[in-house]
């Protein structure tokens, strides 16, 4: 018996469209963006793919990706459980500002080991920078101590895996049929589980916005198969 989950990150947003790193900043999705998620729908239901459940994070692009995608597939609207855990990596003071920005502010190299390692870590927000998660009412009942104002990617998958091990894992098993929205990083950091990836080769790995990513498990959730339902 296979258990099966579809994974797909939201399509574009207003920020994507101008280059500019997103984080947990909530920019919504673009025209082309929503229709993405339409496409991605119609592609799972003509494959015959169907869910009882649904997991996003709190920015509303998962939301929409969600939304739009099973509204595509012309079903009933699903339940959708929504956790910080799923997130977008912080960019910390990145937020916001485009790379050639960035680039002009800390040099091309340095930069580039942030978004594209697995280690470093870029710049944080101050405290009092209006930007810093406690001002947003969404986190309120977190810990503020959880609350992060940077991380490097291993900050993202440690944060990220504890929802696959403690909500969505037990999930599977039971037979759950799950469709899960995110975000380009915490993907990435599932998919270095997942495949077993070394920091190295999670340099070279790109999450396609917009694309179901389909993962098939055994019983006890070890990967027997990947695949991407790109359109025909």
């Amino acid at each position: 018996m296979e258990h099966v989950v579809v994974f797909i990150r939201h399509g574009l947003s207003e920020w994507n469209r101008s280059d500019r790193f997103t984080g947990w900043t909530d920019i919504p999705l673009t025209e082309a963006g929503l229709n993405e998620a339409a496409a991605a729908g119609r592609r799972l239901a003509a494959t015959g793919y169907g869910f009882d459940e649904a997991h996003a994070s709190m920015l509303c692009r998962t939301r929409q990706t969600i939304e739009t995608l099973v509204a595509a597939m012309g079903r009933p609207p699903l339940p959708i459980a929504e956790t910080w855990r799923l997130n977008e990596r912080h960019y910390g003071a990145l937020q916001g500002m485009n790379k050639k920005e960035i680039f002009a502010a800390w040099g091309e190299e340095q930069s580039r080991r942030w978004w594209r390692g697995y280690v470093e870590a870029p710049p944080p927000l101050a405290f009092e920078d209006p930007r810093h998660p406690r001002f947003d009412p969404r986190y309120a009942d977190l810990d503020p101590a959880l609350l992060p104002v940077t991380e490097s990617l291993a900050d993202c998958q440690r944060r990220t895996l504890p929802y696959w091990h403690e909500v969505l894992a037990p999930r599977v098993k039971a037979g759950r049929r799950l469709l899960v929205a995110s975000h380009g990083n915490t993907l990435r950091g599932l998919v270095m589980h997942f495949d077993g990836l070394d920091a190295e080769a999670m340099m070279h790995v790109e999450i396609a916005p917009g694309v179901p990513l389909v993962y098939r498990y055994t019983p006890d959730l070890q990967v027997i198969g990947r695949e991407w339902l790109a359109l025909p």
